[in-house]
Order: C-alpha cells, then structure tokens, then sequence
C-alpha cells in the first residue's frame, strides 16, 4: 500500500487514531498498526522512512535518494520556514554542535539533548528550544533521520546513515531533474488522473520545476507505474473556462 501510494502523511494529532494509520482501514480493512510501526522503525530493514513528502510523511526508503535534492536545498535555507531558515543562518555552530552530541550519543530525543536542550523556547515555533530547533534542521537537510518514535508519539534521532539500509545509503544521487520527473511519475500512478497543481502538490514540488518536468514527461510520451501508464495531455473544461482551459494530466492505462 505504501508502496503504491508513495506517501503516508504523519500528524501528531491522534482523535480516531493516527493520520498516518488510517490509510490501511480504508484500503486493507482491519490490520495491526504494529505491523506498520515494523516496516517504518524496524532498525536497517525498515522499509518506510520519515520526510517531508507531502508534509511530513512516511515514505518507501526507495524514494530518499529522489529526494536528496530537497535536502541541498534546505541546507541552503531553501524550501524551509522562514524562521528555521534564518536559525540555520545565525546559528550554524549550534547545529553542528547537536549533530556531534547525536553522533556520539544518539539515538536521541530532543528532550534528551544537553545544553539549551532544557526548558522551552518563548513565543511561537511550538515552544521549541534552540536545540529543538538545530536537530529539526538537521532533520531538514537529511543528515539525521527518524529512529523510532515513542510514548507521546516523540520521534527519536540518529544519524541518516546508521538509520536507514545501506543500499539506499550507498545508491547514487540523481540529478534534480531526473529526481523530480520520478516523483511526478509516482504522483500520476498513485492519482491516476490529476490537473498539474495535484501532480506537483503530491510532492510539494515548485511551481517552476514541476512544470518544467511535466513538459519533459509529456514530450517524451514516457510511461509511469509499472510500464502500464502513459503520462498524456488533455483539456479539463469547467469553471475556468472564461479564463482559457485547464490542463489536465491523465495517465492513461494501456
């Protein structure tokens, strides 16, 4: 399922029972959401990773190297909050000083980092401590990943490379292009028809790069899926007809 969805979208908020568990009751029926803990926190086996996909999500560990892109970027204080973007930029001594404290004695909580670790942060950001604030950074930019989470939903840290299978570790970065065509193939298999606003939005991927890639998709009359779906061109009428036709991506099943 997760496989073929591509993203399982995580919110702390827990009424009927969690965002990210829900999915399989509508589309399995009944099942244990142990099993699914197993296949996302399950030490270097793990099959699911957490990102930000749509918004933070799980997602098959296969996707990661898709998205190393986005983690350059972050680094760069690119495609970020605004506020996270600026911490990184006035306190990169900090940053680096969390990822050694994870580094040496990680698996860890935020709560269980030293320092400024201790005692929440005024005003908005959730209440966040600087430290909160450098490890979700970090956490931005792919160097650390999720190892599990635990009691209150807490996700517990380690470093991306001890967390994760060595094969993904170890599989070459594609370039952006070729990573954001990927992604909008697995947008248009899981979708199966979407305007290009739903294509990029799957993946939260910019308005320019996404439209860029698209035109890449569709002038090359590549397939998506399993060999079995062709990403086409169509016109969507509607509403916004008085301001010229929609474009509409249908892959089409052959």
């Amino acid at each position: 399922m997760a496989d073929a969805l591509g993203v399982l979208q995580i919110d702390s908020v827990n009424v009927i029972a969690r965002a990210h568990t829900l999915p399989g009751f509508s589309r399995l029926g009944a099942y244990e959401t142990n099993d699914l803990d197993a296949v996302a926190y399950g030490g270097r086996r793990r099959r699911l990773f957490e990102y930000w996909g749509h918004e933070a999500s799980l997602l098959p560990v296969s996707l990661q190297p898709l998205l190393r892109w986005r983690m350059v970027r972050a680094a760069s204080g690119l495609g970020i909050y605004t506020g996270l973007a600026r911490f990184g930029r006035e306190r990169p001594e900090l940053i680096e000083q969390v990822a050694r404290e994870v580094e040496v004695r990680g698996p860890l909580a935020a709560s269980e980092l030293s320092g400024q670790a201790t005692g929440k942060g005024a005003g908005g950001w959730w209440g966040w401590s600087d430290s909160k604030r450098a490890i979700e950074w970090l956490f931005w930019a792919g160097r650390v990943t999720t190892f599990t989470r635990r009691g209150a939903f807490e996700r517990v840290y380690d470093l991306t490379e001890r967390v994760l299978p060595r094969a993904i570790i170890d599989a070459p970065t594609p370039s952006d292009a070729d990573a954001q065509r990927a992604l909008l193939r697995r947008s248009a298999a899981a979708l199966g028809i979407a305007t290009e606003r739903c294509l990029r939005d799957y993946s939260r991927l910019d308005v320019a790069d996404a439209r860029a890639r698209l035109a890449d998709l569709v002038e090359a009359g590549e397939r998506c899926g399993a060999g079995s779906v062709r990403l086409s061109c169509g016109i969507r009428r509607g509403s916004r007809a008085a301001s010229g036709p929609a474009r509409c991506w249908r892959p089409s099943i052959r």
